[in-house]
């Protein structure tokens, strides 16, 4: 069960490995584009490459979808970026179901962990694989592989490295669970947990009074997608790439917000300032500041 390409490695895993999947669950296919054609989620594409029957229920609960999970009879169902189940669909199979989940847990439970992880400055994440129950990513552990977040990173490339470890972890468990020998270990419950709640368009917006360090990692957290956005001149720019920086000591006064286009583009912060190197102006495309000035001004 899965939708977005971070799904993808971990079907094709399962699959290259002989393991005989029966069915893919995905979501509906979505108009896209000016025509509003119909366009399949990359899960749906992997699975049709690979000859398997793809199900693509609009009602987890329907009496249909039900009748139909069922008559596939399989043992274990595997979870990769999809929805919240009903109880009725994770507790159907004889050895249960398990997700993938793209943080270390229990930190970073919810909807969107690589970003968080990265706009929280931390130097640590990881995949976990665990098996589901009623509360959203808080069932029994099975594995968990650490990666390192470089400063160099931003969601894109930890997004890459996190898709391949997870899908080895994927196939890792459910050997184990073949096996029948698997650890199943309760979340800590003592420890202060750290969340990683749905991303917002207002969330995204850049908070000046912030440290240097602080917005960079925000910005950071938020790219390639959905992007961290700010106003200047009453139009929008989405910022992409920055970086901690240093100005002429001819603007000591200036206040958070506010910017010079001495060198580039520079904005203030709280404690500082951030130098912006590629970015997308309202209506225009994502670009280098260098570019943009070179027909353009703030």
């Amino acid at each position: 069960m899965g939708t977005p390409e971070f799904a993808v490695p971990s079907l094709a895993v399962l699959v290259e490995n002989k393991f005989n999947v029966v069915a893919v669950i995905t979501a509906p296919d979505k108009p896209q584009g000016r025509g509003q054609k119909l366009i399949p989620s990359p899960v749906k594409e992997s699975a049709s490459k690979f000859g398997i029957p793809v199900l693509q229920p609009t009602n987890l609960k329907s009496p249909e979808f039900l009748e139909e999970l069922k008559s596939y009879k399989a043992n274990l169902q595997i979870v990769v970026a999809f929805r919240m189940l009903p109880e009725v669909v994770w507790n159907m199979p004889a050895l249960g179901t398990f997700n993938l989940h793209a943080s270390l847990l229990p930190q970073y439970r919810g909807a969107a962990p690589i970003n968080w992880a990265i706009i929280n400055g931390e130097k640590e994440t990881g995949v976990t694989t665990f098996f589901l129950k009623h509360e959203i990513d808080t069932g029994s552990i099975i594995f968990q592989e650490k990666e390192t977040i470089h400063d160099s990173d931003d969601v894109g490339s930890l997004y890459e490295r996190l898709m391949e470890k997870g899908s080895q972890l994927v196939l890792k468990t459910v050997k184990a669970i073949e096996s029948g020998n698997y650890p199943a270990q309760p979340q800590p419950q003592e420890i202060e947990i750290k969340h990683a709640p749905k991303i917002f368009k207002e969330t995204c917006e850049i908070n000046w009074n912030q440290s240097s360090k602080k917005i960079v990692d925000f910005v950071r957290g938020l790219s390639p997608y959905p992007g961290a956005w700010t106003v200047l001149n009453g139009k929008t720019f989405k910022i992409f790439k920055c970086q901690q920086s240093i100005v002429d000591s001819r603007q000591p006064t200036m206040d958070s917000g506010q910017w010079t286009t001495e060198h580039g583009l520079k904005i203030k912060t709280s404690d500082g300032w951030i130098s912006i190197i590629e970015f997308q102006p309202e209506g225009k495309k994502r670009m280098t500041v260098e570019e943009f000035f070179r027909g353009n001004k703030i």
